[in-house]
């Protein structure tokens, strides 16, 4: 076996059922979209951060909030605006002239979920105010280092079609965020279910159903779910395979991929495959937890070139066909 160790299993079935319990108090509030859920709580247990893009009025802003309802964390929000400041997220040292001391006056930022509202409307300066927050879990003011509360976790969200005024968040950036999770548009029963909901007497109240130590407990245990050798195998070979340069590469990802997919691709998706089979009830992950995550990890990491995007060409749908390929040649399974 690789990564891991034996769990206690009645603490295993009890944050599982924790974990389904607030996935349902989420439902109580958003209507459908649970793929959507389940890859904005994944990072949450694995301590990591996700983006989420949709187009307006998809209520992506109710959804982040509602998972910091259905949590004992502390919650705050910043509109990301082209005049926003480093120091308006992180803080500042303020002047006390009574006193004759500096006093740290601290950001949005000292939170355990931070909702990143529209974060490509920030210029690079202020978006880069996160790099060292998300990585590092602190933020230095002044000439001091201040450690963020643990949890810590950054819910991002952009707009896909507004142009004028906003700034693509650089590789490095996208490269912290564990998803980058696309919302799309509800089915009709569920669009006549939303509208039922939001214009009668109002959203129902949602309580916390997790505590701080669950969540810590919860991300501490995904850890420690057993993963095997060869899932590990599998997960890196379907990695590699994203790389045009790689030798086994096939030739569709030659012809349409400028740059594959780098190892931190690799441990999200050993890590999220835990995260994803914990989810599941399941005391060890296989590749059917590592399949729903393919498009969510490696969207923002496979970078396609100039003839891709001339001829419609797409992350998923190359995803799609290099898992087709890797199974029918028997590649990925070979020990």
């Amino acid at each position: 076996m690789g990564g891991g160790v034996l769990v206690n299993e009645s603490e295993l079935s009890e944050l599982q059922a924790k974990a389904y319990a607030l996935e349902q108090n989420i439902q109580r509030v958003i209507v459908g979209q649970r793929r959507v859920i389940r890859e904005m709580l994944i990072p949450l247990f694995c301590n990591s951060h996700a983006l989420l893009e949709g187009v307006p009025g998809l209520a992506k802003t109710l959804l982040v909030r509602t998972i910091a309802q259905s949590v004992e964390l502390t919650f705050r929000r910043v509109q990301f605006t082209p005049d926003l400041m480093p120091s308006d997220i992180t803080g500042s040292e303020v002047f006390l002239p009574d006193q004759g001391t500096f006093h740290l006056r601290k950001g949005p930022i000292f939170a355990h979920i931070l909702l990143a509202d529209e974060i490509n409307r920030a210029p690079p300066k202020t978006q880069s105010a996160l790099l060292e927050a998300m990585q590092e879990r602190q933020v230095t003011i002044g000439e001091a280092t201040h450690r963020l509360p643990d949890p810590f976790f950054v819910l991002a969200t952009q707009n896909p079609i507004e142009q004028e005024g906003t700034y693509p968040l650089p590789e490095a950036q996208l490269d912290r965020f564990m998803f980058y999770i696309q919302i799309g548009y509800l089915e009709e029963s569920e669009e006549v279910e939303m509208v039922r909901r939001t214009t009668g007497e109002g959203l129902p109240e949602v309580s916390p159903v997790l505590t701080r130590e669950d969540i810590l407990a919860i991300q501490r245990l995904v850890r420690a779910l057993p993963i095997s050798d060869f899932l590990l195998r599998q997960i890196v070979r379907f990695v590699q395979c994203t790389r045009p340069g790689f030798e086994l590469s096939p030739s569709f990802i030659r012809e349409y991929v400028q740059w594959g997919a780098g190892p931190r691709a690799s441990q999200f998706l050993a890590l999220g495959a835990r995260a994803h089979a914990f989810l599941e009830g399941k005391a060890a992950p296989d590749w059917s937890d590592v399949q729903p995550l393919l498009a969510p990890v490696l969207r923002h990491r496979v970078i396609l070139n100039y003839k891709a995007h001339a001829e419609g060409v797409t992350v998923e749908s190359l995803l799609r066909r290099l898992e087709e390929h890797l199974l029918d040649a028997d590649k990925m399974f070979r020990s």
